[in-house]
């Protein structure tokens, strides 16, 4: 089964809930963590990479915390992944040449499950945090799910 890790989980949440406070709204760890039961110290850690990746700015003080870097519309899902656990790749052979597995001479799902990881790439690509944002006023009016929602459940 293809599924995100906790901190790719946990920052998808907390890059959704930046987005939903607005274009100038910002937000400390402690209070991401609180509103969505995420641990405090893996939180903090998770928004560190996205500053590091330069998709959140961290603002210090008293009125400190985080906040996008850019706007919502430009920002992918997959840049928050990618900022938290590295490239995406379906099967450990993914990443390598042909020459670069012991089955490569006789292998017959390689090219398949490349256009898989491709194909899961491009969509999450084209999801952006803004895309997410207002996730629960689409349940409640019983409108479609997103393609995202259906590879993967947002809390």
């Amino acid at each position: 089964m293809l599924k995100l890790t906790k901190k790719a989980d946990y920052g998808l949440i907390a890059v959704k809930h930046l987005a939903e406070l607005g274009p100038n709204g910002s937000c400390s760890a402690k209070d991401i963590a609180e509103a969505y039961h995420l641990p405090a110290e893996a939180l903090a850690k998770i928004l560190q990479k996205l500053v590091k990746s330069k998709l959140l700015v961290s603002h210090h003080g008293t009125n400190g915390g985080y906040a996008l870097a850019r706007d919502a519309r430009q920002i992918s899902a997959l840049e928050v992944i990618r900022a938290i656990d590295g490239p995406l790749f379906i099967t450990s052979c993914l990443p390598y040449d042909t020459g670069g597995c012991e089955q490569s001479g006789c292998c017959t799902v390689r090219e398949p499950l490349r256009q898989v990881n491709e194909s899961i790439r491009a969509l999450l690509e084209d999801i952006k945090i803004s895309d997410m944002r207002d996730s629960r006023q689409r349940h409640t009016a019983a409108a479609p799910t997103t393609q995202l929602e259906e590879l993967v459940t947002l809390r």
